[in-house]
């Protein structure tokens, strides 16, 4: 006698649910005795510790804060990491404390963008063991795109055009130069051309962008994909030759990871609790502006002369 499936669950009635049509529940494999190893486990090399700074929008101390490799549906989506090869559950009562200050800071610079209306943070954490958590902009005015299924929508929306995204970091990254570290993202730089080669220049731009391959989205993220426990050669594979996450440097050398000592000074990077304390109620209480909130302060966009620079590598995110 076959089994009745059991009727599809009540999200998929949801407005914001991303799908339509038939739907059918997938059978549950087993369990399996003994998980496989995540990124930066056992003998599985950790990508985020061999990242160079330069693979990221923004780095301090103990912290840095990187994007994919190029533009996603979201206006933004974001990923901050703590320099430490710690977990969440490892860290110490600084860093515990720190992550606080920095996922409340970026959530701000996030949610000060032009067309930003929410940030959702999120943790996963079953493909790498290096602690990271995913920040993700949700339009202005999007009402179907609100609650658990906006990592979903990324992967399904058209990609914002490449020099808004390009400003929307060097926003960010500026923000949060503001209290330490160093912005390393740049916003576009502004092409001039003569009104002739504007139509020529437009027809490039669409054939460009019609070969241009699928946009990375959180739910792709090899960081976030753990390999299947029966296939220890894809393991092995995914050991070696990752660059999901973020950009290898030239000569493969692992960054140092900093360690955090009994009598280290708070960084630049995270105020102290006092430094929040006499901050807060100003950034708190930031003026509302086009139905979401921006800060009185906010920096302008850093600048400098080198070349443009690629924040993140990662062929994504994910859980």
């Amino acid at each position: 006698m076959h089994d009745t499936p059991p009727a599809v669950p009540d999200f998929t009635q949801w407005p914001s649910f991303p799908f339509e049509g038939d739907l059918r529940i997938k059978h549950l494999d087993d369990p399996v005795p003994v998980e496989p190893p995540r990124k930066g486990e056992g003998h599985r090399e950790c990508t985020a510790c061999n990242a160079p700074d330069d693979a990221y929008i923004w780095v301090g101390e103990r912290w840095r804060v990187r994007a994919m490799d190029r533009p996603t549906g979201l206006p933004m989506v974001l990923i901050l990491e703590s320099r430490s090869h710690l977990d969440l559950g490892d860290l110490p009562n600084l860093l515990a404390a720190e992550l606080g200050v920095m996922t409340v800071r970026l959530e701000r610079a996030i949610r000060s963008l032009d067309g930003v209306a929410r940030v959702h943070v999120n943790r996963w954490g079953d493909g790498s063991a290096h602690l990271h958590m995913w920040f993700l902009a949700r339009p202005y005015g999007r009402l179907q795109l609100r609650g658990t299924f906006l990592s979903l929508w990324d992967s399904i929306l058209p990609p914002i055009s490449e020099s808004q995204w390009r400003e929307n970091l060097a926003m960010v990254a500026a923000w949060l130069a503001e209290f330490g570290g160093r912005p390393l993202a740049e916003p576009p730089r502004i092409q001039w051309q003569a009104p002739s080669s504007l139509s020529a220049q437009a027809s490039r731009e669409q054939e460009a962008a019609e070969q241009q391959e699928e946009p990375v989205s959180v739910i792709e993220s090899a960081e976030e994909t753990p390999v299947p426990a029966d296939d220890p050669d894809a393991a092995a594979d995914a050991a070696e030759g990752d660059t999901g996450d973020v950009r290898a440097g030239d000569d493969g050398a692992a960054s140092d990871d900093a360690e955090v000592t009994a009598d280290a000074e708070v960084p630049a990077d995270a105020d102290s609790a006092d430094a929040e304390d006499s901050n807060g109620g100003q950034e708190g209480n930031a003026p509302r502006h086009g139905g979401r909130s921006r800060h009185d302060e906010a920096p302008a966009p850093a600048t400098t002369s080198g070349p443009a620079t690629t924040p993140g590598t990662a062929t994504t995110p994910g859980r």
